[in-house]
């Protein structure tokens, strides 16, 4: 009798379930901390992109206790101390720049967790100033100034990483330097 263990069955079926609630709480907390931080307010009275947000907290059953840590971080409060926001050079597959923007109390256990993710999908931490020089600041946002092409098989890897990196809690934003070919460029090399 093959699959017969009804406890393994529940154990397997539970743990995807507790990774899937997990993935959709960060998310969420990611809303409700940039809602609080773009409205300046804590209180979903007076913020409306807050108050939606929490809504969907509520829709996920998301505990209190999780929203309740996510507006604090939004505001710059934290158990740790004050958020704090860092920057993370890293190099992936294909010698990709990235730039990881997180927003943490805890520096340290932030920078470990990026390390991790990117030794699981064939990347590592750069030092200062590495590849920073590789973006610019445009509006909030960093844009490559030397893009670079890479394969599929880099391009799949890269998108893993950065679906990785974006799921972690304190990471807000994860900048590449990719040169993406536009339609009419893609069929003049073909």
């Amino acid at each position: 009798m093959s699959g017969h263990s009804k406890w393994n069955n529940i154990k397997n079926r539970k743990g995807a379930q507790d990774t899937q609630r997990a993935s959709q709480f960060n998310q969420i907390s990611k809303q409700i901390r940039i809602a609080v931080k773009l409205g300046k307010s804590g209180d979903p009275k007076f913020n409306p992109s807050l108050r939606l947000a929490m809504d969907k907290a509520r829709l996920a059953n998301m505990p209190n206790e999780k929203v309740q840590r996510a507006v604090d971080s939004g505001l710059g409060k934290g158990k740790n101390g004050a958020i704090q926001e860092s920057i993370y050079e890293c190099f992936g597959p294909g010698g990709v720049a990235i730039l990881v923007i997180a927003h943490t109390d805890n520096p340290h256990r932030t920078s470990a967790e990026i390390k991790f993710i990117l030794s699981r999908n064939g990347g590592a931490m750069a030092g200062p100033g590495s590849a920073a020089y590789l973006f610019k600041r445009q509006n909030d946002e960093y844009v490559p100034t030397m893009p670079l092409e890479v394969g599929d098989a880099e391009l799949e890897a890269l998108a893993n990483l950065q679906s990785e990196l974006e799921a972690n809690e304190d990471v807000e934003d994860v900048y590449l330097n990719l040169a993406f070919l536009t339609d009419d460029e893609a069929s003049e090399t073909s």
